[in-house]
């Protein structure tokens, strides 16, 4: 049965004492876990242990934690990794890549391969030798369909031989 009164004070006591004893009931199980560890700024006055313990070889435990594993992989790195050149052998590969060329423009008739499909090397050589160049690679293509003049012949039907695609390059990017 609870009780109310109509007086504050009494109110406020009877709040302050149940607030003090819900915070005595946690600090107690506060005090068991703390017994055995000093708080901070006492010092413990016990008697020093008759004999230290002998020290022994440190047992490292394994982590299997993310940092672990990371730090595995970084001892792993080297052997994946391609070996570094020296910056002579850097420059000898930059230079063999960077060889001096220039752009032209024309038109060359790309022949057909062997596969059937247009060579259009061999006609970015042709269009670069034209320029004075030893050869070249198509930097642009151009594509046309070129009819037979029977095509034009009204009320006739169309027959697949009757045009062909052409290609030709007419750009190229030149080396001598």
């Amino acid at each position: 049965m609870m009780v109310r009164s109509g007086n504050p004070a009494v109110r406020l006591g009877t709040l302050t004492s149940a607030l003090l004893l819900l915070l005595l009931g946690f600090s107690a199980t506060g005090w068991a876990q703390s017994a055995s560890a000093p708080a901070l700024g006492v010092q413990d006055q016990g008697p020093p242990p008759s004999t230290p313990a002998p020290p022994g070889p440190p047992a490292r435990e394994e982590n299997s934690g993310l940092i672990n594993e990371m730090g595995k992989l970084f001892d792993k790195v080297p052997s994946f990794l391609p070996p570094l050149k020296s910056p002579s052998e850097t420059m000898n590969d930059l230079s063999r890549l960077a060889k001096p060329s220039t752009m032209v423009s024309g038109r060359a008739a790309c022949p057909v391969s062997s596969n059937g499909g247009p060579d259009c090397k061999q006609a970015a050589d042709q269009l670069c030798q034209s320029k004075g160049y030893k050869e070249g690679k198509s930097l642009n293509a151009d594509s046309a369909e070129n009819c037979s003049a029977k095509v034009l012949i009204p009320g006739r039907t169309r027959k697949p031989d009757d045009c062909r695609t052409d290609t030709f390059v007419t750009s190229a990017l030149c080396q001598n």
